[in-house]
């Protein structure tokens, strides 16, 4: 991780992904799976994390709402969503905040890398790059 990272962390204590991210890291990732079951498939891998908790689901929407307590006791809420993009590809995106006034030295930063790794492990065969 990158110092720049973690002087962004000492001031910021959120992260997001999305299409117009900077950081090539944090671009959305897309599966060549319809909406539904993009949903099953990463519900089901997020439920299989090792210290996450998830606390919400809404399929309706496409969003999943987990908990994480870091090292030092710190507890990040982290949204995946999943969003149609088209009948045959979704896109997953991850908002990662954490509770508390002091920035999070790149944790939410480090939990986005963290579920997308294994996110794309578990689809592999789905993932393609944008649209």
């Amino acid at each position: 991780m990158s110092l720049k990272r973690s002087l962004i962390g000492l001031l910021r204590s959120h992260e997001l992904t999305g299409d117009k991210a900077k950081d090539p890291l944090l671009k959305s990732h897309y599966y060549k799976l319809s909406r539904e079951k993009a949903w099953e498939e990463v519900v089901s891998t997020l439920k299989k994390m090792q210290g996450y908790k998830v606390l919400h689901e809404v399929q309706s929407v496409g969003e999943i709402v987990l908990e994480k307590r870091t090292v030092t006791g710190r507890t990040m809420d982290i949204t995946v969503s999943v969003i149609s993009v088209n009948p045959v590809t979704a896109a997953v995106d991850i908002y990662s905040a954490s509770r508390g006034s002091f920035g999070d030295l790149g944790s939410n930063y480090r939990i986005i890398l963290d579920i997308y790794r294994t996110l794309d492990k578990k689809l592999a065969q789905y993932k393609t790059t944008g649209i």
